[in-house]
Protein backbone atom coordinates (compact mmCIF):
# COMPACT_ATOMS: atom_id res chain seq x y z
CA UNK A 1 0.00 0.00 0.00
CA UNK A 2 1.39 3.17 -1.68
CA UNK A 3 -0.91 6.05 0.87
CA UNK A 4 -2.81 6.13 4.00
CA UNK A 5 -5.82 6.80 1.93
CA UNK A 6 -5.58 2.76 0.74
CA UNK A 7 -6.27 1.89 4.73
CA UNK A 8 -9.26 1.19 5.99
CA UNK A 9 -8.82 3.81 8.48
CA UNK A 10 -12.19 5.97 10.21
CA UNK A 11 -12.14 8.97 7.93
CA UNK A 12 -11.17 11.61 10.98
CA UNK A 13 -8.07 9.43 11.36
CA UNK A 14 -7.37 10.41 7.69
CA UNK A 15 -8.25 13.82 7.73
CA UNK A 16 -5.89 14.21 10.27
CA UNK A 17 -3.12 12.67 8.66
CA UNK A 18 -4.16 14.79 5.72
CA UNK A 19 -4.11 18.20 7.40
CA UNK A 20 -0.88 17.54 8.17
CA UNK A 21 0.51 16.42 5.35
CA UNK A 22 1.57 12.79 5.89
CA UNK A 23 0.36 10.82 2.66
CA UNK A 24 2.95 7.87 2.54
CA UNK A 25 3.13 5.28 5.41
CA UNK A 26 6.69 3.94 6.02
CA UNK A 27 7.96 0.36 5.97
CA UNK A 28 7.27 -0.28 9.05
CA UNK A 29 3.60 1.49 9.05
CA UNK A 30 3.26 -0.44 5.62
CA UNK A 31 3.24 -4.01 6.84
CA UNK A 32 2.41 -3.38 10.69
CA UNK A 33 -1.06 -1.58 9.87
CA UNK A 34 -2.61 -3.85 7.98
CA UNK A 35 -2.15 -7.15 10.26
CA UNK A 36 -2.87 -4.37 13.21
CA UNK A 37 -6.12 -3.56 11.97
CA UNK A 38 -7.32 -7.50 11.59
CA UNK A 39 -6.59 -7.85 15.39
CA UNK A 40 -3.46 -9.84 15.73
CA UNK A 41 -0.73 -9.97 17.56
CA UNK A 42 2.70 -8.25 16.53
CA UNK A 43 6.23 -8.50 16.82
CA UNK A 44 8.24 -5.75 15.21
CA UNK A 45 11.80 -5.26 14.57
CA UNK A 46 12.79 -1.83 13.62
CA UNK A 47 15.15 0.93 14.56
CA UNK A 48 14.38 3.96 15.97
CA UNK A 49 13.35 7.02 13.28
CA UNK A 50 11.32 4.14 11.10
CA UNK A 51 8.17 5.57 12.09
CA UNK A 52 6.35 2.36 14.32
CA UNK A 53 4.69 5.14 17.06
CA UNK A 54 2.40 5.45 14.45
CA UNK A 55 2.72 2.20 12.98
CA UNK A 56 1.05 1.18 16.47
CA UNK A 57 -0.88 3.96 17.28
CA UNK A 58 -2.60 4.44 14.17
CA UNK A 59 -4.94 0.84 14.36
CA UNK A 60 -5.64 1.68 18.17
CA UNK A 61 -7.09 4.46 17.67
CA UNK A 62 -9.01 3.55 14.61
CA UNK A 63 -9.77 0.76 16.96
CA UNK A 64 -11.38 3.06 19.62
CA UNK A 65 -13.06 5.54 16.90
CA UNK A 66 -14.96 2.86 15.39
CA UNK A 67 -16.10 0.87 18.19
CA UNK A 68 -16.69 3.35 21.44
CA UNK A 69 -17.19 2.03 24.87
CA UNK A 70 -17.92 3.91 27.98
CA UNK A 71 -15.03 3.27 30.14
CA UNK A 72 -15.41 2.62 34.05
CA UNK A 73 -13.03 4.66 36.29
CA UNK A 74 -9.77 3.48 36.63
CA UNK A 75 -10.26 1.30 33.27
CA UNK A 76 -8.45 1.61 30.14
CA UNK A 77 -9.03 0.29 26.61
CA UNK A 78 -5.25 0.62 25.71
CA UNK A 79 -2.02 0.36 27.52
CA UNK A 80 1.50 1.15 25.89
CA UNK A 81 4.13 1.05 27.76
CA UNK A 82 7.42 2.70 27.38
CA UNK A 83 10.65 2.57 29.17
CA UNK A 84 11.36 6.53 29.66
CA UNK A 85 9.62 9.91 30.62
CA UNK A 86 10.31 11.35 27.29
CA UNK A 87 9.25 8.84 25.15
CA UNK A 88 6.04 8.05 26.92
CA UNK A 89 5.45 11.81 26.97
CA UNK A 90 6.20 12.11 22.97
CA UNK A 91 3.85 9.15 21.89
CA UNK A 92 1.04 10.54 23.91
CA UNK A 93 1.91 13.82 22.04
CA UNK A 94 1.49 11.68 18.62
CA UNK A 95 -1.69 10.12 19.44
CA UNK A 96 -3.36 13.35 20.27
CA UNK A 97 -1.48 14.59 17.05
CA UNK A 98 -3.07 11.59 14.71
CA UNK A 99 -6.76 11.35 16.57
CA UNK A 100 -7.81 14.64 16.61
CA UNK A 101 -11.47 15.37 16.04
CA UNK A 102 -11.86 12.56 17.92
CA UNK A 103 -13.39 12.10 21.36
CA UNK A 104 -10.64 10.02 22.56
CA UNK A 105 -9.36 10.36 26.29
CA UNK A 106 -5.85 9.62 26.62
CA UNK A 107 -3.64 10.36 29.54
CA UNK A 108 -0.01 9.58 30.51
CA UNK A 109 1.59 8.64 33.79
CA UNK A 110 5.44 8.40 34.61
CA UNK A 111 7.60 9.01 37.76
CA UNK A 112 9.45 12.42 38.18
CA UNK A 113 6.34 14.29 38.96
CA UNK A 114 3.41 14.35 41.56
CA UNK A 115 0.51 11.80 41.47
CA UNK A 116 -2.19 13.74 41.88
CA UNK A 117 -2.88 14.98 38.53
CA UNK A 118 -2.61 11.48 37.13
CA UNK A 119 -5.36 10.14 39.43
CA UNK A 120 -7.30 12.60 38.53
CA UNK A 121 -7.21 11.31 35.04
CA UNK A 122 -7.47 8.12 36.19
CA UNK A 123 -10.42 8.32 37.84
CA UNK A 124 -13.23 8.47 34.68
CA UNK A 125 -11.13 6.11 32.89
CA UNK A 126 -9.21 5.95 29.41
CA UNK A 127 -9.44 5.04 25.98
CA UNK A 128 -5.18 5.05 25.67
CA UNK A 129 -3.18 4.61 28.80
CA UNK A 130 0.50 5.87 27.59
CA UNK A 131 2.91 4.90 30.87
CA UNK A 132 6.00 3.62 32.32
CA UNK A 133 6.87 1.10 34.28
CA UNK A 134 7.60 1.99 37.90
CA UNK A 135 4.61 4.71 38.00
CA UNK A 136 2.42 2.21 36.56
CA UNK A 137 2.61 -0.11 39.37
CA UNK A 138 2.63 2.36 42.00
CA UNK A 139 -1.06 3.74 40.60
CA UNK A 140 -2.12 -0.16 40.10
CA UNK A 141 -0.94 -1.14 43.58
CA UNK A 142 -3.36 2.18 45.04
CA UNK A 143 -6.07 0.89 42.37
CA UNK A 144 -6.12 3.40 40.60
CA UNK A 145 -5.39 1.61 37.41
CA UNK A 146 -7.31 -1.53 36.22
CA UNK A 147 -7.35 -3.92 32.95
CA UNK A 148 -10.65 -5.32 33.45
CA UNK A 149 -11.95 -3.52 30.11
CA UNK A 150 -8.29 -3.85 28.05
CA UNK A 151 -7.95 -4.81 24.53
CA UNK A 152 -4.63 -3.69 23.54
CA UNK A 153 -1.06 -3.66 25.49
CA UNK A 154 1.80 -2.52 23.68
CA UNK A 155 5.28 -3.32 24.54
CA UNK A 156 7.37 -0.21 23.10
CA UNK A 157 11.04 -0.99 23.15
CA UNK A 158 11.33 -3.94 24.63
CA UNK A 159 15.23 -3.89 24.65
CA UNK A 160 15.59 -0.63 26.10
CA UNK A 161 13.45 -2.27 28.98
CA UNK A 162 15.98 -5.12 29.63
CA UNK A 163 18.87 -2.76 29.29
CA UNK A 164 17.46 -0.02 31.99
CA UNK A 165 16.42 -3.29 34.29
CA UNK A 166 12.69 -2.60 33.82
CA UNK A 167 12.04 -6.11 32.55
CA UNK A 168 11.13 -7.22 36.23
CA UNK A 169 8.34 -4.15 36.43
CA UNK A 170 7.31 -5.21 33.21
CA UNK A 171 6.65 -8.66 33.75
CA UNK A 172 4.48 -7.67 37.22
CA UNK A 173 2.04 -5.99 34.86
CA UNK A 174 1.90 -8.39 32.69
CA UNK A 175 0.57 -10.62 35.21
CA UNK A 176 -2.35 -8.54 36.03
CA UNK A 177 -3.32 -8.06 32.12
CA UNK A 178 -6.41 -10.15 30.53
CA UNK A 179 -5.54 -13.35 28.49
CA UNK A 180 -7.87 -12.40 26.00
CA UNK A 181 -6.04 -9.17 24.08
CA UNK A 182 -4.46 -8.38 20.92
CA UNK A 183 -0.31 -8.00 22.38
CA UNK A 184 1.60 -5.51 20.10
CA UNK A 185 5.67 -5.84 21.06
CA UNK A 186 8.09 -3.94 19.13
CA UNK A 187 12.13 -3.88 19.18
CA UNK A 188 15.10 -2.44 17.94
CA UNK A 189 17.21 -5.58 18.37
CA UNK A 190 16.52 -9.29 19.62
CA UNK A 191 18.57 -10.72 22.08
CA UNK A 192 17.78 -13.95 23.38
CA UNK A 193 15.86 -12.45 26.47
CA UNK A 194 13.38 -10.28 24.18
CA UNK A 195 13.03 -13.45 21.97
CA UNK A 196 11.90 -15.49 25.32
CA UNK A 197 9.43 -12.36 26.16
CA UNK A 198 8.02 -12.21 23.20
CA UNK A 199 7.13 -16.15 23.02
CA UNK A 200 5.68 -15.99 26.51
CA UNK A 201 3.65 -12.83 25.83
CA UNK A 202 2.13 -13.38 21.80
CA UNK A 203 0.13 -15.54 20.21
CA UNK A 204 0.46 -16.40 16.65
CA UNK A 205 2.18 -12.97 16.10
CA UNK A 206 2.67 -11.75 12.42
CA UNK A 207 6.44 -10.67 12.16
CA UNK A 208 7.88 -7.45 10.54
CA UNK A 209 11.24 -6.61 10.74
CA UNK A 210 11.91 -3.59 8.26
CA UNK A 211 15.84 -3.18 9.01
CA UNK A 212 18.30 -5.84 9.83
CA UNK A 213 18.86 -5.99 13.80
CA UNK A 214 21.59 -4.04 15.21
CA UNK A 215 22.78 -2.06 12.17
CA UNK A 216 22.40 1.90 12.49
CA UNK A 217 20.50 4.06 9.65
CA UNK A 218 22.03 4.23 6.52
CA UNK A 219 21.53 7.89 6.04
CA UNK A 220 23.94 8.87 8.71
CA UNK A 221 27.49 9.74 7.98
CA UNK A 222 29.85 8.68 10.66
CA UNK A 223 33.21 9.54 11.65
CA UNK A 224 35.18 8.95 14.82
CA UNK A 225 37.32 11.59 15.84
CA UNK A 226 40.68 10.97 18.06
CA UNK A 227 41.12 13.42 20.35
CA UNK A 228 42.67 14.30 24.11
CA UNK A 229 39.64 14.17 26.54
CA UNK A 230 41.05 17.40 27.79
CA UNK A 231 40.75 18.70 24.65
CA UNK A 232 37.37 17.47 23.75
CA UNK A 233 35.48 20.36 25.07
CA UNK A 234 37.81 22.79 22.73
CA UNK A 235 36.51 20.33 20.43
CA UNK A 236 33.28 20.17 21.05
CA UNK A 237 33.03 24.17 20.93
CA UNK A 238 35.34 24.25 17.38
CA UNK A 239 32.52 22.04 15.48
CA UNK A 240 29.65 23.88 16.97
CA UNK A 241 30.84 27.34 15.91
CA UNK A 242 30.92 25.49 12.39
CA UNK A 243 27.51 24.32 12.45
CA UNK A 244 25.95 27.52 13.76
CA UNK A 245 22.57 26.38 11.47
CA UNK A 246 21.74 23.08 13.08
CA UNK A 247 20.55 21.74 16.06
CA UNK A 248 22.68 19.18 17.67
CA UNK A 249 22.13 16.66 20.25
CA UNK A 250 25.70 15.70 22.32
CA UNK A 251 25.52 12.56 24.10
CA UNK A 252 27.70 11.95 27.40
CA UNK A 253 28.06 8.82 29.57
CA UNK A 254 27.16 10.59 33.12
CA UNK A 255 24.86 13.38 34.12
CA UNK A 256 27.65 15.07 35.49
CA UNK A 257 28.94 14.87 32.24
CA UNK A 258 26.18 16.59 30.90
CA UNK A 259 26.22 19.50 33.00
CA UNK A 260 29.86 20.42 32.55
CA UNK A 261 29.37 20.36 28.60
CA UNK A 262 26.83 22.57 29.41
CA UNK A 263 28.73 25.08 31.65
CA UNK A 264 31.57 24.98 29.09
CA UNK A 265 29.37 25.80 26.27
CA UNK A 266 27.58 28.75 28.55
CA UNK A 267 30.89 30.06 28.73
CA UNK A 268 31.07 30.03 24.55
CA UNK A 269 27.76 32.15 24.50
CA UNK A 270 26.26 28.41 22.82
CA UNK A 271 22.56 28.35 24.39
CA UNK A 272 22.53 25.05 25.77
CA UNK A 273 20.73 22.81 27.85
CA UNK A 274 21.04 19.51 29.69
CA UNK A 275 19.01 16.14 29.96
CA UNK A 276 18.67 13.57 32.35
CA UNK A 277 17.65 11.34 35.22
CA UNK A 278 18.46 14.11 37.94
CA UNK A 279 16.65 16.60 36.38
CA UNK A 280 13.23 17.52 37.53
CA UNK A 281 10.70 16.36 34.88
CA UNK A 282 9.24 20.48 34.15
CA UNK A 283 12.98 21.05 33.89
CA UNK A 284 13.67 17.96 31.63
CA UNK A 285 10.18 19.03 28.96
CA UNK A 286 11.67 22.98 29.48
CA UNK A 287 14.96 22.04 27.70
CA UNK A 288 13.44 19.54 25.22
CA UNK A 289 10.25 22.34 24.03
CA UNK A 290 13.47 24.92 23.85
CA UNK A 291 15.13 22.81 21.48
CA UNK A 292 12.22 21.53 19.68
CA UNK A 293 11.24 25.15 19.33
CA UNK A 294 14.89 25.93 18.61
CA UNK A 295 15.65 28.23 21.42
CA UNK A 296 18.84 26.64 22.18
CA UNK A 297 20.81 24.88 19.37
CA UNK A 298 22.48 22.22 21.40
CA UNK A 299 20.79 19.28 23.75
CA UNK A 300 22.98 17.64 25.80
CA UNK A 301 21.44 14.43 27.24
CA UNK A 302 22.46 11.29 28.50
CA UNK A 303 21.58 7.70 27.12
CA UNK A 304 18.22 7.30 29.36
CA UNK A 305 17.14 9.78 26.10
CA UNK A 306 18.30 8.20 23.71
CA UNK A 307 15.27 6.84 22.47
CA UNK A 308 12.89 9.77 23.60
CA UNK A 309 13.92 12.60 21.66
CA UNK A 310 11.91 12.65 18.58
CA UNK A 311 13.45 16.16 16.91
CA UNK A 312 13.25 16.18 13.26
CA UNK A 313 15.49 18.81 12.89
CA UNK A 314 18.63 17.25 14.14
CA UNK A 315 21.17 17.42 11.78
CA UNK A 316 23.84 16.29 13.72
CA UNK A 317 24.62 13.75 16.89
CA UNK A 318 27.82 14.46 18.58
CA UNK A 319 28.80 11.51 20.96
CA UNK A 320 31.08 13.44 23.21
CA UNK A 321 31.90 10.44 25.25
CA UNK A 322 31.06 6.57 23.91
CA UNK A 323 28.70 4.40 25.43
CA UNK A 324 29.15 1.63 27.86
CA UNK A 325 26.67 -0.10 25.80
CA UNK A 326 27.57 -0.83 22.55
CA UNK A 327 23.58 -1.04 21.59
CA UNK A 328 23.41 2.24 22.56
CA UNK A 329 25.51 4.03 20.05
CA UNK A 330 22.66 3.10 17.37
CA UNK A 331 19.88 4.29 19.63
CA UNK A 332 22.26 7.81 20.23
CA UNK A 333 22.96 8.51 16.45
CA UNK A 334 19.14 7.21 15.03
CA UNK A 335 18.33 10.75 16.69
CA UNK A 336 19.17 12.38 13.77
CA UNK A 337 18.05 11.47 9.90
CA UNK A 338 14.97 11.36 11.58
CA UNK A 339 11.37 11.72 8.87
CA UNK A 340 14.06 10.28 5.61
CA UNK A 341 15.91 13.27 6.18
CA UNK A 342 20.29 12.55 6.18
CA UNK A 343 21.94 13.25 9.19
CA UNK A 344 25.38 13.36 10.85
CA UNK A 345 27.00 11.16 13.57
CA UNK A 346 30.50 12.50 14.93
CA UNK A 347 32.07 10.35 17.84
CA UNK A 348 34.92 11.66 20.17
CA UNK A 349 37.27 8.61 20.95
CA UNK A 350 40.39 9.32 24.06
CA UNK A 351 43.11 6.91 24.85
CA UNK A 352 40.77 4.96 27.30
CA UNK A 353 37.70 4.41 25.07
CA UNK A 354 39.22 2.47 22.18
CA UNK A 355 37.40 -0.77 23.18
CA UNK A 356 34.12 0.49 23.48
CA UNK A 357 34.93 2.22 19.75
CA UNK A 358 35.82 -1.63 19.18
CA UNK A 359 32.76 -2.96 20.52
CA UNK A 360 30.46 -0.47 18.54
CA UNK A 361 31.96 -1.35 15.17
CA UNK A 362 31.60 -5.37 16.29
CA UNK A 363 27.87 -4.98 16.59
CA UNK A 364 27.32 -2.59 13.49
CA UNK A 365 29.47 -4.92 11.80
CA UNK A 366 31.32 -1.57 9.71
CA UNK A 367 34.93 0.08 10.42
CA UNK A 368 33.73 4.43 11.44
CA UNK A 369 35.56 6.04 9.08
CA UNK A 370 38.17 8.38 10.83
CA UNK A 371 38.11 11.95 10.80
CA UNK A 372 41.66 13.49 11.24
CA UNK A 373 41.38 16.77 10.01
CA UNK A 374 40.10 18.75 13.11
CA UNK A 375 42.17 20.99 15.59
CA UNK A 376 42.84 18.68 18.13
CA UNK A 377 43.69 15.70 16.54
CA UNK A 378 45.40 13.02 19.18
CA UNK A 379 48.56 10.82 18.16
CA UNK A 380 47.95 8.81 21.35
CA UNK A 381 44.38 8.22 20.42
CA UNK A 382 45.14 7.76 16.38
CA UNK A 383 47.62 4.12 17.61
CA UNK A 384 44.64 1.69 16.78
CA UNK A 385 45.15 -1.95 17.83
CA UNK A 386 46.95 -1.16 20.97
CA UNK A 387 45.73 -1.71 24.60
CA UNK A 388 43.61 0.47 26.56
CA UNK A 389 45.97 0.44 29.49
CA UNK A 390 48.81 1.55 26.57
CA UNK A 391 46.36 4.16 25.09
CA UNK A 392 45.82 6.00 28.75
CA UNK A 393 49.83 6.27 29.06
CA UNK A 394 50.22 8.45 25.84
CA UNK A 395 46.59 9.91 25.66
CA UNK A 396 48.21 13.19 26.81
CA UNK A 397 50.85 13.69 24.16
CA UNK A 398 48.24 15.50 21.65
CA UNK A 399 47.93 18.32 23.50
CA UNK A 400 48.40 21.78 21.53
CA UNK A 401 50.67 22.24 24.61
CA UNK A 402 53.86 20.53 24.36
CA UNK A 403 55.33 18.72 27.26
CA UNK A 404 59.38 18.19 27.85
CA UNK A 405 59.45 14.99 25.52
CA UNK A 406 58.76 17.14 21.97
CA UNK A 407 60.34 14.32 20.13
CA UNK A 408 57.41 12.31 21.25
CA UNK A 409 55.19 15.09 20.65
CA UNK A 410 55.97 15.29 17.48
CA UNK A 411 55.45 12.20 15.59
CA UNK A 412 52.70 12.47 13.02
CA UNK A 413 49.46 11.20 13.61
CA UNK A 414 49.15 8.93 10.96
CA UNK A 415 52.02 7.50 11.86
CA UNK A 416 50.38 3.84 12.37
CA UNK A 417 46.80 3.61 10.71
CA UNK A 418 43.75 1.08 11.06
Amino acid sequence: MSTFESFDLFPTIKKALAQKGYTSPTPIQAQSIPHLMQGSDLLGIAQTGTGKTAAFSLPIIDRMAKSPLKIRPARVRALILTPTRELAAQIEDNIKYYSEGLNLKCAVIFGGVGHRKQIIQMGTGVDILVATPGRLLDLMGDGHVLFDQLEVFVLDEADRMLDMGFIHDVKKVMVKLPKKRQTLLFSATMPKDISTLAASLLKNPKRVEVTPQSTTVERIEQKILFVDRANKPLLLKDILHKNQNKSVLVFTRTKHGANRVVKHLDAAAIKSAAIHGNKSQNAREKALGDFRAQKIQVLVATDIAARGIDVSHVGLVINYDLPDDAKSYVHRIGRTARAGRKGIALSFCDGTEKNLLHDIEKLIQIKIPVQTDHEYPSDGANLQGVSTKTDSSRRFRGRKKSTPKKKRVGQKTNELTR
